[in-house]
């Protein structure tokens, strides 16, 4: 039986650690070269939308209205914060018949879905109810690591291979009625591809899209001068520079470990839990950033290669083409080094700081 859902549309008050730093001027110069910026507040963070050259002013208004409208549908299909969103009420749908969703949910879903597979299930967006007790999602923090008795009670309702989709109609299912589905590790990057389209059907050709450190650059910020970004040197209570990258038609998004966690008896416990132990994620690998053609290929797939670590990370990149850029914590401090996709990819502006 179909259950039809009532009309909704799109998507969440996320926490994802989009770790990228901006380093374009945010006051515009004045002169042809001027970026223009629009940003305000949404899923749980800030967005910042550059474009160059700049609009005038009725086209900037109206930008800023259909950018915030945009991310409205966006946050009302796949809020997990918001009890009245698409996705919340799927995930409070008690059932294992079909719940009609609207396409895009389902597109994001299995592109998620390939993700999964690619990674043996480490990546898994039905991995919420784990964030939760560890203390990483909306119910709030905790410091102290949850008993292992309630992880080994969560796991039942936890796995990729137990949640359906379909397309005709559009249609998710669930083959355990208490599965839920959470979408932060990839919806800020798609709400980032969402806002590059808008502007592409606006004619714009020269942005930075940025949601949360999740980002997609187009063109250029003038004549010969890429889209500078900063990749955060990944150290707890700091804000330094890693890296410089100059970007023109890609999209880039970081995964860490040393905003979102806890320490206790010495031990720190990360907010990246793997869904087939029910454990924090314990390795050396402090960051990863990923380029990919769209915002949500390049935040799906940092969370999935953070998810697998120093060890089996780098083996799965190089045997997907992925571009990506490993930060390791070792004895002597941090070591960075990358795929070969990224290595041949030409971003790097600067050597690596010391």
């Amino acid at each position: 039986m179909m259950r039809r859902n009532p009309a909704g549309i799109l998507v969440a008050g996320l926490l994802a650690a989009g770790l990228a730093l901006c380093v374009t001027a945010c006051s515009p110069p004045p002169d042809a070269t001027a970026v223009a910026e629009l940003s305000g507040g949404t899923m749980g963070t800030t967005y910042s939308v550059k474009v160059t050259p700049p609009p005038d002013a009725t086209t900037a208004a109206r930008l800023q209205q259909q950018i915030d409208r945009r991310l409205e549908q966006v946050n009302q299909l796949m809020s997990t914060y918001r009890d009245d969103s698409v996705l919340s009420r799927f995930n409070a749908y008690r059932d294992t018949d079909w719940y009609e969703v609207p396409a895009e949910l389902v597109k994001l879903v299995r592109q998620a879905e390939a993700i999964s597979m690619k990674t043996d299930g480490a990546y898994d967006v039905t991995v919420g109810p784990l964030v939760n007790l560890w203390g990483f999602g909306r119910n709030g923090r905790r410091d102290t690591p949850p008993d292992s008795a309630a992880i080994e009670a969560l796991l039942p309702r936890i796995g990729f291979d137990r949640l359906e989709s379909q397309t005709q109609p559009p249609a998710l299912r669930k083959a355990v009625a208490e599965l839920e589905v959470d979408l932060s590790s990839i919806a800020k990057g798609w709400g980032v591809d969402e806002l590059a389209e808008l502007l592409e059907r606006e004619g714009i050709r020269n942005y930075l899209v940025e949601i949360g450190g999740e980002l997609r650059a187009a063109g250029s910020k003038s004549p010969g001068q890429p889209w500078r970004i900063a990749v955060e040197r990944p150290i707890a209570g700091q804000r330094s520079v890693q890296r410089i990258v100059n970007l023109g038609d890609v999209a880039m998004a970081t995964s860490g470990d040393y905003r979102n966690f806890f320490e206790q008896g010495g031990q720190r416990y990360a907010h990246t839990i793997d869904p087939r132990s029910g454990q924090t994620v314990r390795h050396r690998l402090a960051s990863v950033t990923v380029f990919a053609p769209t915002c949500a290929e390049a935040d799906g797939w940092a969370t999935a290669l953070m998810a697998l670590g120093d060890q089996q990370a780098p083996a799965v990149a190089e045997r997907h083409g992925i571009e990506a850029l490993f930060i390791v914590r070792d004895d002597d401090g941090l070591r960075e080094f990358a795929s070969s996709a990224m290595a041949e990819a030409g971003y790097f502006e600067t050597t690596a700081s010391r």
